[in-house]
């Protein structure tokens, strides 16, 4: 009896040992490919750790313009908004897949398409909360982070890129200066692995955009 019972107490500590590991294990997620997540300007978009994954990109919704940018010719080129909102996703979309074609893009489109087909089960990401992400976090916070899962679930797998926001500023030389905030989430974890405020001036929204979407991919023309 005593043999049994010392068996019985030695079974108890080994399973409550790996009861323990895995409940320390499974709070961390595991160590992915690619930068870490600290705020830094003009970093390149980290495309060895993402070449040949699906990456679902959102639109942008958050687009602000200075004021003093506003009274010139700027300000007829960001209005009406949703008009600019839908030119910068197509820049985003043309830039990433000419120039970094390593990456399986999920391009605005398909997200709007699979928000169309189940409307009352995932959110429009025409109007989700992703402009939050202009600010850093260490983890998206609720409810963005369950609609962004489940809903970069059903267009692709688990990275997302978000341009969180897009402001215009007007330069001394009369040019503007675009300052445009990307982030790299892992949508498992809602977990922001990387993050950069790309800067362009130029001319116009749309080249100082482009400009500033170069940043992200150095060393071309």
């Amino acid at each position: 009896m005593r043999v049994r019972v010392e068996e019985c107490l030695k079974r108890l500590i080994r399973t409550s040992c790996v009861i323990y590991l895995v409940g320390c294990g499974g709070s961390q997620p595991p160590d992915e490919p690619g930068p870490e997540a600290e705020p830094s300007e003009s970093r390149p978009l980290p495309t060895a750790g993402i070449a040949g994954q699906p990456v679902t990109v959102y639109p942008l919704t958050f687009l602000v313009t200075e004021e003093t940018l506003r009274q010139t010719a700027w300000g007829d080129q960001v209005q009406p908004r949703e008009e600019a909102l839908r030119t910068v996703d197509s820049l985003i979309a043309v830039f990433l897949t000419e120039r970094a074609p390593e990456a399986d893009w999920v391009l605005p489109e398909e997200l709007r398409r699979v928000h169309r087909q189940a409307p009352n089960m995932l959110a429009d990401p025409d109007k989700m909360g992703t402009s939050l992400l202009r600010a850093e976090f260490e983890r998206v916070p609720d409810p963005l982070r369950i609609q962004m899962r489940s809903l970069t679930g059903v267009a692709g797998e688990s990275w997302a890129l978000v341009p969180a926001s897009l402001v215009f500023y007007e330069e001394p030389d009369g040019q503007g200066r675009a300052e445009l905030t990307m982030v790299l989430v892992d949508v498992r974890y809602g977990r922001p692995v990387w993050r950069t405020v790309a800067e362009g001036v130029g001319a116009d929204a749309w080249t100082a955009t482009w400009n500033a979407l170069k940043t992200l991919v150095p060393g071309l023309p």
